[in-house]
This record gives C-alpha cells, structure tokens and sequence, in this order.
C-alpha cells in the first residue's frame, strides 16, 4: 500500500517535469515472468552484485535480472556482467515512469548511494517492494529539491528495509526520521568464494610428483615480470635448494621463447601445456592455460599475484587463490582490485612486494608451514564473513518476491 503523497513530493515532480532527448523507452525488452531490478551506483560493486545474483538465480531459476546505473556512468568503463545492464534515465518525472512502465520490476534492490527520489517514489506507490543496501545518506535530486526539505526523508522511507555498512550511517537516518525498524546494520556484500573442482586422480599425481618439495606460484606474469620473478626464485633457492616455482604466464603466446630463456638461463624447465614432465630436478614448471591455475592453486603454498609487480595491468584479482588455501603476495599496482587487496592486508593475510629482492624473501619466509597456514587460514576468514549477509539478503528476496506473487495472484 503506497502512502500518501507529500506536498514537497507533488512539488518536486513539477519542478523536475520532462523527458530529455535519449532516455525514452530502452531498446532491451522486458523478458517474461519475474524480474528484479538491482541498481549499483557505483562500478565497484558490479563483481559482489552479479555473483549475488548467480546464487539467487540458482535458488530461483526463473528469475530475470536487470541491472541499472546513475544515468551519466559510461558503462564502457565498467567490468562486463553476464546480466543485462542499463543506465537509469535522468532524474525526471517522465523518464522514471517510463522505465518503470517498460520493465515492470516485482521487486528493486538498490546498492549504495545516489537516490533518485522520482524512480524510487514512483516504484513505491506502484507497490514494487524495494530494499536499499549498503545505504548512504546521498540523495540525486533535481532542480528545485533544495527548496524542499523532506524529500530526502521521502526517499529514504519508500524502502521496506535500509541495511547500512556504519552504525553511523544507520543513526543518521533513523534522525531523518526513518522508523527504526526499518534501519539496521550489515556489512557490504561481498563475492562469494566457489572455485570449480579440480579431478582428483590429476591433483593427487601431481601432489605426488611434487611430494616433500616445497612449492610457490607465480599467476598472471606479465613479460615485463619475468625478469623478478626468475631472480627472485634464484635468490629462494639459495634457501630452499629444492625448491620448485610454477610460472604461469598470463600471455598464452610468452609460454614457447620463455621456454628458450629458461634453457638459456641454465634453470631445469618442465613446460606442462606440451606435456612436460616434472622430474626430481626441475626447477621451473611453465603453465600458461588459466584453467590449469586451479590445480597449481591447489598445490602451491604460497602464491604471487602478478600483473602487478609493473605499472601498467593493474593486477589480478586473487580470490580463487585465497579460496584454494594460498598465501598471498603481491605486487604495488593492483588498482583494478584495490579494494579487495586493502581487507585482505587489514586481515593480515596478503604481503606486499616492491622489488624481486623483497620477493624472494617473502617466498622463504612464507613457505615456512605455520606462516603460510595462518595467512591462508586469515584470507579464508576474510572472503568467508560476508556469506551471512548474502544468505540473509538472499532469504530477504526470495521472501519478498513469493509475498508479491502471492499478492498479485489475489487481486
């Protein structure tokens, strides 16, 4: 049941009246049957919210998924979702109820901050449940809003529930006035862990293979890398004089002339892609195919992250190494995922590298077995805490979506 209208929201409809030119009706058609609308605003989120809804999905699998940004992102810049994704039309009255005449959503779940009050306000009194996550106090309001002073509070009470990451943040709108009921506390959502299984009989020869000898990986070396990885493991090996590296390149087409160098090097390469094999002397095993990293993963102690020891690639992302039971090392440049480097060294369970010298150290020092355990057993904890809160989130949907059904099936 929608509540009645405001004086200040009747205003702010008038003042922010009008269609502006390319936000009519999407060229996407609505699919059949139940769609949920999520809208991120901001990129960073994309990854946490399209592997939350593989897991509804999973658990609902009639269920569409639309996907919206603020209305001025360049989805260009954005990471590829296997979901479709659109920009929301621009904060005014014509253009909210034009999107939501065309996609008809059973339920809105918005990530973050940047609230649009026409889409929101519209989406409540059309009955579509909404629930905000992530909540900020950050209102995009059109022209004129400053004249009216409850259209934040407006917005925020359209929700049926608001989860805000700070118990600050959860005060702050509690004052707006907000009932207290609605406004509680959780923690970001966060990327669920789920590496692929790897065939039992392949990890157990290759653990055998490598039986009593110690073992780090290097994933996603860029050419430029090469160099530092191979003085760092010559430095480690000074230490460990059994030690066995397992390079993977993250240019399919590197893996044959640094096959050659190797040689040249006068280090003992086994090259698994053509079939190599690993004797009691290799010192190198080269890997360039990325679905082989969920068996070096697996094998591996400790593991560098590459693509980041050199400015330029930005860095890879390490959870599927964090989730396979891996110490973590890394390189300064990881901006592309910088977010989930800074918890992981807050959690004490990644260390970071400037120079081949610095990573040779590392690799000794963390090879020892109580060290590697308890990094790996840290980012474990790490990838793992949020898992309440989507399951929560989850149950949260599912209860919400089979409510609206029920409800429509009766009127």
């Amino acid at each position: 049941m929608s509540k009645p209208r405001s004086l200040s929201l009747a205003a702010y409809r008038v003042l922010s009246w009008g269609v502006p030119a390319g936000t009519g009706q999407p060229d996407l058609p609505r699919p059949e049957g139940e769609l949920l609308w999520i809208h991120i605003a901001t990129p960073d989120r994309l990854r946490a919210v399209s592997d939350f809804c593989r897991r509804v999905q999973q658990i609902r699998p009639g269920l569409s998924v639309l996907l919206t940004a603020p209305p001025n992102a360049d989805l260009t810049q954005w990471a590829t979702s296997t979901f479709p994704m659109i920009n929301l039309p621009a904060e005014q009255t014509g253009a909210a109820r034009g999107f939501l005449d065309h996609w008809r959503p059973n339920m809105g779940l918005w990530v973050g901050g940047g609230l649009m009050p026409n889409v929101i306000t519209r989406a409540e009194e059309r009955g579509i449940p909404m629930i905000l996550i992530e909540a900020q106090l950050d209102v995009t309001a059109g022209r004129g809003a400053r004249w009216l002073p409850d259209i934040t509070r407006y917005t925020f009470d359209c929700f049926r529930t608001i989860l805000a990451t700070t118990s600050e943040t959860a005060r702050q709108i509690r004052r707006l006035g907000i009932p207290s009921a609605k406004v509680s506390e959780a923690p970001p959502l966060q990327i669920s862990p789920n590496p692929s299984p790897w065939p039992e009989d392949e990890l157990i020869e290759t653990n055998h293979t490598l039986v009593g000898r110690p073992v780090w990986l290097a994933a996603w070396v860029q050419d430029k890398e090469f160099i530092s990885i191979l003085s760092a493991h010559r430095q480690a090996l000074r230490m460990l004089p059994r030690l066995a590296l397992v390079l993977h390149v993250a240019d399919m087409n590197e893996a044959r002339p640094l096959h050659r160098r190797l040689e040249s090097m006068d280090l003992r390469c086994a090259n698994w892609d053509s079939g190599g094999l690993i004797e009691d002397t290799t010192q190198v095993i080269l890997s360039s195919d990325p679905e082989d990293l969920g068996l070096w993963y697996r094998i591996s102690a400790v593991t560098f992250m590459g693509s980041s020891l050199e400015r330029g690639a930005g860095g890879q992302d390490p959870l599927e190494s964090i989730a396979l039971g891996s110490a973590i090392i890394h390189g300064p440049f990881v901006h592309r995922h910088r977010d989930l480097y800074d918890r992981l060294k807050q959690a004490d369970a990644a260390r970071t590298v400037k120079t081949a010298t610095e990573l040779g150290d590392a690799v000794v020092e963390l090879l020892a077995p109580d060290r590697s355990a308890d990094m790996a057993l840290a980012g474990w904890r790490m990838i793992t805490e949020g898992a309440p809160q989507a399951d929560q989130l989850i149950d949260m949907v599912q209860e919400t979506l089979d409510q609206r059904s029920a409800d429509d099936a009766s009127t």
